[in-house]
């Protein structure tokens, strides 16, 4: 049955515009599954099938619908103007040696994928090397992952086709620029770690359905020779007696050490190690209890360097010696601290450490003994990441913060200076901004910080448009960066807040485990407290408050609305994670399930199934306007998620709010998407937003 909906009489007074829309019939099949006692309804199953013709043709219109919304909002067209001018300059990536060449990235501006470009030394001239924009006519196809060989002469590069977690490798001559035969198919979250004439990587079999969201299991490491057919590529290692075990591979910086991480989720993991100094030389086990996280940095000499949370929630450095791997052999180089240890490398012989202060980076150098010799001075609170050798004393980092696009330094190691390398510049006025960070309450009496950004002197009456954005799982910390999709809505007046939820890594794995498994609600009541603090204090009112997640960020968005929709007047869950009782049946899903518990456990189902998005939508509730955006490729996130959740919430939602869903094509989960999509899409978020809100653009 058809629903019709009337846009407000306050939007069309505001806006001229008469709108109105029907949004399409969803049908309904009888499918009720038992959970422990518990029967549960799933009507529309049918749409987790994305290759019918049936969920194509509702595919269709529910974008009908919603792009006739979109593009009927008067100032759309001048939103898509502006932010491709903002969009429109030159964007940077650090520099990086391989051999004896530089190489970066650089994107002209609107440029659909960045290009790799290549210098002979660091102030000779740059020529292009590689670009992906040639992959594909419609810049759907990126470069996923890439790994240069120890000498230079070969790179070895993953393809993503339409936003796919699936990747191709190839191989290139890097001195003729020559794509050679190599083709590797059916891989998914691989390195490329290089031994000799070849490299070690990872994959799954082929599916035997669709390629998109049949669950994927049995991952296997192999070696492959530079030449070689993919079907002669040698089996290094696979576990037959538990498909949900994932492997990956590391060589170390000498290529003497392979290491072989295992593990059944997104937290915690275990490794093995064999020294490939010996022909004959077996693997061993440094831990695989899978109880904690692992990161071999490098080795030295003949022990590894290892970066772990082991009885160390904000993690430690430790030297461990493969011949006696026992934990009581381990040896700390830089101790556990209050602070986060985020990353660790070696450049110019040197430890390069950086640590997360209340969610913004700080920098040190030790030697490799854990011997302090002093901190890298970064321009202010931010991000920083470094590129550089081991034995080489130049570096490279890249400094980022709200207000602040990526700035590029030359560090010299020997010396500990920065010098200024690469200014990135575009035509904003960021002088006129200001962030601040705030600490507050959340319902158990847990600080939470949160960043604002607004500009300087804006009087916080309530009246001002507001995005609030926060993620909170996975161990996933969200600091300070620049990106100009929030420039709209600051120019316009508006803030932007970032909260640092509970369950992230910005205080370590305590922080972490806060907000998972049955303690999930928790990042459930520390957004809601972030909205009720900038309400509270005057920033902005919940007629003005937008706000926005992505993946568990998606999961966060539609819970909260769930459970406080008077809160806030727009919704915007992208790319969900919303059927918690089902999301580990397909593609890698499984893997969340040590973050969110799994509804095969009884007592996991309870907590699920009390705040999953899908079961949780009510009748009766006004929900804010919900603009569910999600791609057609996402195989990490499988689209029937967020199919499933729209077509209950516009089942059920009677109110004046539009509730529709944005479904890009030949686009997956986010990565590699160009910017010719992203540029779209970010006109009709922010035209649905600023026209939801009430805000008429100065455009």
């Amino acid at each position: 049955m058809l629903k019709t909906i009337l846009i407000t009489a306050v939007l069309l007074f505001q806006t001229g515009l008469l709108a109105q829309f029907q949004y399409p019939e969803t049908k309904k099949v009888d499918v009720v599954d038992d959970y422990h006692g518990t029967k549960v309804a799933d009507p529309y199953r049918w749409l987790e099938d994305d290759h019918s013709e049936e969920t194509k043709a509702w595919v269709t219109e529910q974008n009908k619908v919603t792009f006739g919304y979109l593009e009927s909002i008067p100032f759309r067209d001048k939103i898509k103007e502006r932010f491709t001018q903002i969009f429109n300059y030159p964007k940077y990536g650090a520099p990086f040696k391989a051999g004896d060449k530089y190489y970066f990235f650089k994107n002209d501006g609107l440029q659909n994928q960045s290009v790799m470009y290549v210098k002979n030394d660091i102030n000779a001239e740059a020529k292009v090397f590689f670009d992906p924009n040639k992959l594909s006519e419609d810049g759907t196809k990126a470069l996923s992952t890439f790994s240069f060989s120890d000498d230079g002469k070969y790179l070895a590069y993953g393809v993503s086709t339409g936003g796919s977690d699936w990747n191709e490798f190839f191989v290139m001559n890097t001195e003729t620029q020559e794509q050679l035969s190599d083709h590797l198919k059916w891989i998914k979250f691989s390195g490329i770690a290089w031994k000799g004439n070849g490299f070690y990587y990872n994959r799954f079999p082929e599916p035997t359905g669709s390629e998109l969201s049949t669950k994927n299991e049995y991952s296997k490491v192999y070696y492959h020779k530079i030449g070689d057919k993919q079907e002669d590529d040698i089996l290094i290692y696979e576990d037959n007696k538990r498909p949900n075990r994932g492997f990956s591979a590391q060589t170390t910086n000498d290529e003497r050490f392979l290491i072989v991480y295992m593990r059944e989720g997104t937290s915690n993991n275990g490794f093995m190690v064999k020294d490939l100094s010996y022909p004959d030389g077996k693997f061993i086990t440094i831990t695989d209890d899978l109880k904690n996280n692992y990161a071999v940095l490098d080795n030295i000499d003949d022990k590894l360097l290892v970066r772990t949370d082991f009885d160390a929630p904000n993690y430690r450095l430790l030297l461990v010696d493969p011949k006696n791997p026992a934990r009581e052999n381990w040896k700390d180089i830089l101790p556990e601290k209050k602070d986060v240890l985020q990353g660790v490398r070696i450049i110019g012989g040197k430890l390069i450490a950086t640590y997360m202060q209340d969610v913004a980076h700080h920098v040190y150098l030790f030697d490799l003994n854990g011997k302090p010799e002093g901190e890298i001075e970064l321009p202010s609170l931010g991000t920083v990441g470094f590129s550089g050798k081991r034995n080489e004393n130049i570096a490279f980092y890249t400094f980022t913060s709200f207000t602040y696009p990526g700035t590029i330094y030359k560090f010299d190691v020997n010396t500990k200076k920065s010098e200024l390398y690469q200014q990135i510049e575009l035509d904003f006025d960021f002088d006129n901004y200001e962030t601040k960070q705030v600490f507050y309450k959340s319902k158990d009496g847990t600080k939470i910080p949160m960043f604002i950004v607004h500009k300087k002197g804006l009087k916080l009456d309530g009246s001002n448009p507001t995005y609030l954005y926060a993620y909170g799982g996975f161990n996933s910390s969200r600091l300070p960066t620049f990106s100009t999709t929030r420039l709209m809505l600051l120019e316009n007046d508006g803030i932007y807040a970032l909260a640092n939820l509970r369950g992230g890594g910005e205080y370590g794995e305590a922080w972490h485990k806060a907000g998972m498994l049955d303690k999930k609600q928790n990042v459930y009541h520390d957004f809601i407290a972030a909205a009720e603090y900038l309400i509270k204090e005057g920033y902005t009112s919940p007629s003005k408050l937008a706000i926005a997640g992505g993946s568990n960020g998606g999961l966060l968005i539609g819970a909260v609305i769930n459970q406080r929709p008077e809160l806030f007047q727009v919704a915007l869950p992208a790319v969900g994670v919303m059927d918690m009782l089902r999301y580990h049946k397909f593609t890698i899903g499984y893997y969340w399930a040590v973050e969110y518990g799994s509804s095969d456990d009884p007592e996991q189902f309870k907590y699920l199934y009390a705040y999953s998005p899908l079961h949780n939508i009510r009748e009766g509730l006004n929900y804010p306007a919900t603009l569910v955006t999600t791609a057609d490729h996402d195989d990490r996130v499988v689209p029937a998620h967020s199919f499933k959740y729209i077509a209950e919430l516009q089942s059920k939602y009677n109110g004046e709010n539009p509730v529709m869903i944005r479904i890009e094509t030949q686009a997956g989960h986010g990565a590699g998407k160009p910017t010719s999509k992203i540029i779209e899409e970010v006109a009709d978020v922010w035209s649905f937003v600023f026209y939801n809100l009430g805000v008429t653009p100065k455009y």
